[in-house]
C-alpha cells in the first residue's frame, strides 16, 4: 500500500518570485509608508569599545543620518531620497533605513563618537568595565516570641 499522504505536485504556475527575482526593477510606489530597509552592520568588542559600523553609501551624514542612544540601545536612522533626474534604471535605495543594536550596559553620555566615510558610518562607544559582583550572603536571624533575634 502507497503512504497515506498525498504526493506533493509542483504547481503549472511558476512562483512570483520566479517572476520578479532580485533582477526586477524595484518600483518605490509599491511599498509602503511604514517600509524601513534594514541596515547592514557590523559590531565587535575590543578592549572594551564597542564600534558598529553600518554600510550608507551615498548619505549625507549631515542631514540624511540621525544616531539615537535610550539607556542600552543604540538606533541609527537615515533617509535617502531619490533624485529628480530622469533614469532608465535603478537599483538604489530609497526610503527610510533604520537598525537598533543593543549594548551589553548603558551607554555613556561622554566619549561616544560618530564618523561617516565612502558610505561607512562608524560609532565607537567606550563600555565602563563591568562592575565587580556584588552577590553576598546575609545571615537570617530567628526571632523569638518576645521580638527579640537569635544568631543562627
Amino acid at each position: 500500500m502507497p503512504g497515506t499522504h498525498p504526493e506533493r505536485r509542483r504547481s503549472p504556475f511558476p512562483d512570483v518570485r520566479d517572476w520578479f527575482g532580485t533582477d526586477f526593477p524595484r518600483f518605490p510606489l509599491w511599498r509602503t509608508s511604514f517600509d524601513t530597509h534594514p541596515i547592514a552592520i557590523a559590531v565587535t568588542n575590543k578592549d572594551g569599545q564597542y564600534t558598529l559600523r553600518a554600510e550608507l553609501p551615498g548619505m549625507d551624514p549631515a542631514k540624511d543620518i540621525r544616531i539615537t542612544v535610550e539607556g542600552d540601545t543604540l538606533t541609527v536612522s537615515a533617509e535617502h531620497t531619490e533624485s529628480k533626474e530622469e533614469k532608465d534604471h535603478s537599483e538604489f535605495r530609497y526610503g527610510s533605513f533604520q537598525r537598533t543594536v543593543r549594548l551589553p550596559g548603558p551607554i555613556p553620555s561622554d566619549g561616544v563618537e560618530a564618523a561617516y566615510e565612502d558610505g561607512v558610518l562608524t560609532v565607537c562607544v567606550p563600555m565602563p568595565a563591568a562592575p565587580e559582583e556584588s552577590r553576598r550572603s546575609i545571615p537570617v536571624k530567628r526571632t523569638t516570641a518576645d521580638g527579640k533575634g537569635e544568631s543562627s
